[in-house]
């Protein structure tokens, strides 16, 4: 039984009470002992009701109907706590489930197909990608994964942000290099970007071009230093990031925004409905009537468009592609733009709330308890490359989304570089190659393995009856429903959470199983059927765990050598 077929129970039963809207909870209990699934419905229920908890949980359990449900009891415990056990032929059904789904299982159809936009990483092409791009990389890749997962029609979106001022200083800062690099003297603009890379792409520029650029007009050489730097940068992002095993379906660019006149169109729209005013020369929106704090400037006096401007013109453009369901992945520090940009987009019409944004905080890398920078080009910050260099991008994805998005993220590279099972990336890894070890100990290809081929008349998997093994099938019957949940509360670190418990537990069950040690456990020893048994949870155990990896982007290798760190 899933635990949404049990939560439909549960509220059935409080239903027959006259309780309707109230959240059911279920959770594993930490002692085994205690049951399967545990819920605390009856206490948060005890101030609604106005009685004791245990009271309230003898009515439940009694209004409880579950026959053929695959629940062999229910009882109430301690202060009115419902725990449920598993019938041994329901645990161990998961495994022939599993089995056979194979790679779909923890696939659900939530989303009925629906189009749903994940928008991550959205750098400016001014630099190197930072480890905050790469941790937006990470958290908007796998929860895109998750919705795919899930039933929806993931589409995933890059907003190159190629003009506004940025743009102009890094052209400014290229123009500066590449004229001191013909020999040229030239004033580097105060505000300018300092780091080795920009001196790389005024090599390359004049490597490519020579001095052509140098005795032509200024205004002719900034254009050509512009697009040749955001084509260099940009080509430089996208490299970085497949090797971080990010793709994405359409990079958008803001330029364009502007050369189809979509900015322009987004002002005339804004202006038909009545939210716009002029002052002091400039153009305001009135983004209080969407419950900003104060008025916006849409247009400063110069002409030029506040940053907000083109962003309500963007996700109008996202919202005419199909795409009324967004979510926007981006760092904390824009959490100043949420507001006004759904300000804008509600004055035309799109509804509150639109688009959804998922805010992450920043990342630092610590050595020891100290933060150190691994920046060879960047002027001032870690790169996601030289990140990834350092430790792999396994791990480094992994590491990424191992936290809630809204926590600050203290990168540990002591634990990054543990090749161990200290290490919850390669913990994970060395717990799916150990179950790949054990098909090739028995000879077996677990790709083309069936449940009849290990017993042709029949599995019997009522034999599974050790603690550890009934353990270890609950907790893989729970994948599903973790998947879902995942996604619906838009975070991955529980995926990360759930491969690091369900990693114990296999590392544990697979190491007690060794036959000089406890020969009751031992996977390729014993009586046939049990073997067959054994063999058949082994390959469920891989199967989630090859999954799960794969949700979260981190390859499920079949073999390992141990390294010593």
């Amino acid at each position: 039984m899933s635990r949404g077929a049990l939560r439909d129970i549960l509220e059935q039963a409080l239903a027959g009470m006259g309780v309707t809207g109230h959240e059911v909870r279920l959770e594993r209990p930490r002692d085994p002992d205690h049951g399967d699934i545990a819920s605390s419905v009856a206490l948060t229920l005890a101030s609604r009701l106005r009685r004791s908890p245990r009271a309230i949980a003898d009515e439940i359990a009694g209004r409880l109907e579950l026959d053929g449900t695959g629940i062999a009891s229910v009882e109430v415990a301690g202060p009115g706590f419902l725990n449920f056990r598993l019938s041994a032929s329901r645990v161990s059904s998961v495994v022939v489930e599993i089995l056979r789904r194979d790679e779909l299982y923890g696939r659900s159809g939530d989303g009925r197909g629906r189009a749903i936009m994940v928008e991550f990483v959205s750098a400016n092409p001014t630099g190197p990608l930072h480890l905050g791009h790469g941790r937006q990389a990470a958290l908007g890749d796998t929860l895109a994964n998750l919705l795919d997962w899930t039933g929806w029609a993931a589409y995933r979106e890059y907003y190159y942000n190629d003009a506004g001022r940025q743009i102009e200083r890094l052209a400014e800062s290229v123009a500066c290099r590449y004229l001191r690099h013909i020999g040229v003297q030239a004033d580097f603009p105060d505000d300018g970007y300092h780091g080795a890379y920009v001196v790389e792409i005024a090599e390359q520029l004049a490597q490519a071009e020579g001095d052509r650029w140098v005795r032509a007009e200024p205004r002719e050489r900034h254009a050509v230093c512009r697009r040749f730097a955001v084509r260099v940068l940009r080509e430089e992002q996208d490299r970085d990031l497949a090797h971080f095993g990010v793709r994405f379906d359409r990079y958008f660019l803001e330029s364009s925004l502007y050369t189809d006149g979509a900015v322009d169109a987004t002002i005339a729209a804004l202006r038909e409905t009545g939210h716009v005013y002029d002052r002091d020369g400039a153009m305001w929106l009135t983004t209080t009537a969407f419950g900003d704090q104060k008025d916006r400037v849409m247009v400063k006096s110069d002409g030029s468009p506040t940053y907000f401007l083109p962003d309500v013109a963007y996700h109008m453009s996202k919202w005419r592609r199909g795409f009324h369901e967004v979510i926007n992945v981006q760092g904390s520090d824009h959490h100043g733009t949420v507001d006004r940009v759904r300000a804008g987009l509600q004055a035309l019409g799109r509804p509150p709330g639109y688009p959804e944004y998922l805010l992450h905080q920043m990342v630092t890398v610590e050595r020891s308890g100290v933060e150190v920078k691994l920046s060879k080009r960047s002027g001032g910050y870690t790169t996601l490359r030289e990140l990834v260099e350092a430790v792999g991008a396994d791990v480094v994805r992994y590491f990424f989304l191992m936290r809630k998005p809204e926590a600050h993220l203290v990168f540990d590279l002591d634990a990054a570089l543990d090749h161990s099972d200290r290490n919850p990336v390669y913990k994970s890894k060395y717990a799916h190659a150990r179950m790949c070890s054990i098909f090739r100990k028995a000879g077996m290809d677990p790709d083309s393995m069936t449940p009849d081929q290990l017993a042709p008349e029949g599995l019997d998997l009522s034999l599974l009856e050790h603690p550890r093994e009934r353990e270890l099938m609950g907790r893989l019957g729970e994948f599903p429903e973790l998947v879902r949940r995942a996604a619906r509360a838009r975070a991955p670190h529980l995926v990360c959470e759930y491969l690091e418990h369900t990693s114990g537990m296999v590392n544990s069950w697979y190491h007690a199983g060794n036959p000089t040690r406890n020969p009751d456990l031992a996977v390729l020893a014993g009586d046939p059927a049990l073997r067959a048994a054994r063999l058949a949870l082994t390959g469920a155990v891989r199967v989630v765990l090859r999954n799960a990896l794969t949700l979260v982007g981190v390859q499920a290798p079949t073999r390992m050598a141990r390294r010593v760190s």
